[in-house]
């Protein structure tokens, strides 16, 4: 037998960037040519522009300042209303996965939660807390926080009761078994309601503020609709659509590609 060592295992070459990039900004310019390809065909400004018009209005909203002050209002309450579900319904939805008692009394609440429209938990906000802010980002958080908290409930009901026995055994305290064992384990099911729920909550808030807000891009929606004028319509609309597209592919994508890969390491 050859006493030679076994050869070591090859780490496969990582993409450049922009190779994972390119399948998105192929769809991307496909859907802008279906886009102004309808624009010709209707030849109707005013119901649908084209691409070239839309652009034209955001390049002045930019220049004037107004698209980055709308914009910054908006994102400032969809980072608000992110944390506040993200906290309270991983939190919720980790305690219900632990726990039969607490998901046996909590589960009618929670499902009462997510069949109720996103409109009405809106309006209801409005009139009992008023307009402001409190209630805009209330309203949003409890829209989300359902559905976090399911999504956590059941990565927490997978949790290996082998890396709990383990912890118990070595004495960890609670802090330190839910920092080590536990939230690694949750970081896949954490990162995927993020990237999820970023989604719904921008679409919420855009929704409070056409309803009950004096500033942000639902707002600004809200004033050009008035007037039907569907190409500012449209500029906002692709403003803010960027900006989470930025945050989902600077932030949440890779944060997500991160926890998963750790998870396959360890099996």
């Amino acid at each position: 037998m050859s006493d030679l060592p076994p050869p070591a295992p090859t780490i496969p070459a990582r993409r450049p960037r922009w190779v994972a990039l390119a399948p998105g900004l192929v769809s991307a310019a496909l859907v802008l040519g279906l886009w102004a390809a309808l624009a010709a065909i209707g030849d109707d400004p005013r119901r649908l522009p084209s691409p070239m018009v839309v652009l034209e209005r955001l390049w002045a909203l930019a220049a004037s300042g107004e698209l980055w002050f709308h914009t910054g209002m908006t994102l400032a309450r969809v980072l608000a209303a992110f944390a506040v579900a993200m906290v309270a319904g991983g939190a919720l939805g980790l305690w219900m996965g632990r726990s039969a008692a607490a998901d046996r009394w909590l589960n009618p609440t929670l499902v009462v939660l997510l069949n109720l429209p996103a409109l009405v938990v809106i309006v209801l906000c409005y009139i009992w807390i008023g307009l402001n802010e409190t209630a805009a980002i209330l309203s949003v958080a409890l829209n989300k926080i359902p559905v976090v908290a399911v999504l956590l409930r059941e990565a927490g009901r997978a949790l290996s009761p082998d890396l709990d026995d383990m912890a118990r055994v070595f004495g960890m305290r609670p802090l330190s078994r839910l920092r080590h064992v536990v939230l690694p384990q949750l970081a896949p099911a954490i990162a995927a309601a993020a990237r999820s729920g970023i989604a719904l909550i921008w679409k919420i808030v855009l929704v409070v503020e056409f309803l009950g807000r004096s500033n942000g891009v639902g707002f600004k929606l809200h004033m050009h609709f008035s007037n039907f004028d569907v190409a500012r319509v449209l500029a906002w609309a692709l403003a803010f659509v960027v900006v989470m597209l930025l945050i989902d592919l600077m932030i949440l994508r890779p944060w997500q590609d991160s926890a998963n890969r750790w998870r396959q390491d360890a099996a």
